[in-house]
Formats: structure tokens, sequence, C-alpha cells
């Protein structure tokens, strides 16, 4: 009898050491993260630089897959469908997890509720910049001229719904000024009329359109910060020219299909934010114009919710439809 419990014991401790040694292996395979946008831009940069640091962290080779296409979601439907192993994640924009929401009748995945968040990444303060053609050069001069002449002061955006284009809407409201939107598919191709002046107002990211602004191309009339930018200190915000508590940014962040295992977000988490802080991609980050955030995944839920009711406002508001 005795012997026969020994032995149930010890095919008992053997069949549940694999088991465990599963448990502990994660990650064991390759990681992907999913980029719902083309290759080049902020999104795909962020998802590069961030996966080599995890690759080497974790052991395992990190993948970046592109799959653009429908505003980011196509990319992030791929996402919230795959298994919540944490072998899968996908970049948070304002737009695919904040504004589709609102825009869309039909988005093929519940922003809130299809993905679990793993930690905002890096947040990015925008700017007013202008032709010079337009013959502004503060943003007062430009509140004025536009209540002279409604609606004859033409702005782009990287699109319709885009972080850009309901920057440009909230700031329109809150000054109470009437312009005319003029959408692009991305903020790379919005700038070949801009530049050229034939549209003459953007609000974009620091990253894009600080070059122009060096170069003189450009003009830049106000922050959308509250507090004054280190890379435009002698440019102030547009609360400080007049439209008061106004401020605009884009934010980008990693999720993971809903309901990842407790101790598969930790360790996720850890690496994102384990290679955010390491002093080579701070400081790549930071030269490329974003702030980085590195936080928890709870903080980075909180944010992705509120923004979702501060763009459905904003588009209820100014009537925004899908092209």
């Amino acid at each position: 009898m005795k012997r026969r419990v020994l032995c149930a014991l010890a095919l008992a401790s053997a069949t549940a050491l694999p088991l465990t040694a599963q448990a502990q292996a994660f990650p064991n395979k390759p990681i992907r993260i999913v980029v719902p946008y083309a290759a080049g831009g902020t999104t795909d940069m962020l998802a590069r630089v961030v996966g080599r640091h995890m690759s080497d962290a974790l052991k395992v080779p990190v993948v970046v897959e592109n799959k653009p296409g429908a505003n980011g979601m196509l990319g992030s439907s791929v996402v919230a469908k795959s298994a919540a192993d944490g072998y899968t994640l996908g970049v948070a924009t304002p737009g695919n997890h904040a504004a589709n929401a609102s825009l869309y009748q039909d988005v093929p995945y519940d922003t809130l509720n299809d993905f679990t968040a793993v930690s905002q990444a890096v947040a990015s303060p925008m700017v007013l910049v202008a032709h010079p053609s337009l013959g502004v050069k503060t943003v007062g001069e430009l509140i004025a001229k536009a209540k002279a002449e409604p609606g004859k002061i033409v702005y782009a955006s990287g699109g319709t719904g885009s972080s850009m284009h309901l920057a440009m809407e909230q700031f329109a409201k809150m000054a109470g000024i009437q312009m005319t939107h003029v959408p692009y598919k991305g903020s790379g191709n919005s700038y070949v009329d801009l530049l050229s002046g034939r549209v003459s107002l953007l609000m974009d990211i620091i990253p894009q359109a600080l070059p122009r602004v060096r170069s003189k191309e450009l003009l830049a009339l106000g922050t959308a910060s509250l507090q004054r930018l280190p890379e435009l200190p002698d440019v102030p915000t547009i609360d400080e020219a007049g439209v008061k508590g106004y401020s605009a940014g884009s934010w980008y962040g990693f999720v993971g299909p809903a309901k990842l295992p407790a101790d598969v977000l930790a360790t996720l988490n850890g690496a994102i934010t384990t290679a955010l802080r390491s002093p080579e991609i701070s400081k790549k980050l930071q030269d490329a114009g974003l702030q980085v955030v590195a936080g928890t995944p709870q903080q980075f839920q909180n944010l992705m919710t509120s923004e979702v009711h501060k763009y459905a406002q904003i588009i209820r508001d100014a009537g925004i439809k899908p092209e």
C-alpha cells in the first residue's frame, strides 16, 4: 500500500513538472506586433525600436507586421481576434482606439472591451503651423482673419477623423471660428499642398511639423500643449494666445487581445516599459519629439476611455462623417 502511494505521488509530480514549466515559459515563441498603419510612420518606428529591445530582453524574436487599411481598423481587428496568450500585440493610437468608435458605425471590434491595455508608450504634443502666404504670424491674428472671412481659410489633415482633424475642429469650436477642412490620406500627403500654399494651416505632431518650422518653410503659430515646449520655447501655447484651456496631442501605446492573463500582462508591460526607459531608446524617441510615458495597464486603459468620450463629443458637435 505504501509503495503504491509513493508511486502515485511520484507520477503526479512527474506529470505536474511539464505543466509548471510550460506555465513559467512565457514567452517561448515569437511575438508579433501588428502596426495598423503603413511602414515609415511614427507608429511603425515606435513598434520597431521597442520590439528590438523586447526581443533582447525576452529572448524571443519580436516581429513587426504592418497591416494598414480602413483607418487602422484592419490591423486592430487582427489583434482583437487573436488568442489571448500574449503572442500578438497591437499599436493603439487616437484614431484606431478612440475616434473610430464614434466615426464609423461598422467598427469590427469593441474599442474598450475587445483589448487589454498593456502600456501607453509615448505622447506627442501638437503645433499649429501656417504657410507664410496666409499672412498671419500669431494665433490671435489667425482668429481675427477667420472671423472676418468665415470658411475661407482652408486647413489640411491626415484624414477625416484623424487626431489632426479633430484637434483643429476642437480649436475652431473653442475659438469661435469657421474654417474649411481638406482631408488627405496621411499627414505626409497633406504637406505637399501645405508647403505649396494650396492649403494654409495644419495641426500636427511635433515630429512631423518641426523640421518644416526649423527650415522656415512654415510658421509655428502656437503649440497645443498647456506648457511651452522645449523644442519651440519662443512659441506661445494656444492657451496663452487666448483660447483658454485648449490642448491637443497624440499618443501611442501597446494593446493585446481582451483577457490577457495577469502574469503574461505583467511580463509584457515590464518588457515594454523597460525598453522605453532605456537611455538609448528614450533619447531616440525624445529626439523625435516624443515624450516617453511608459505607464501601467490601468493608466493606459483610463486614457483610452477618456479619449473615446472626448472624441465622441467633438465628432458629434462638428457633425463629422467618414469619407
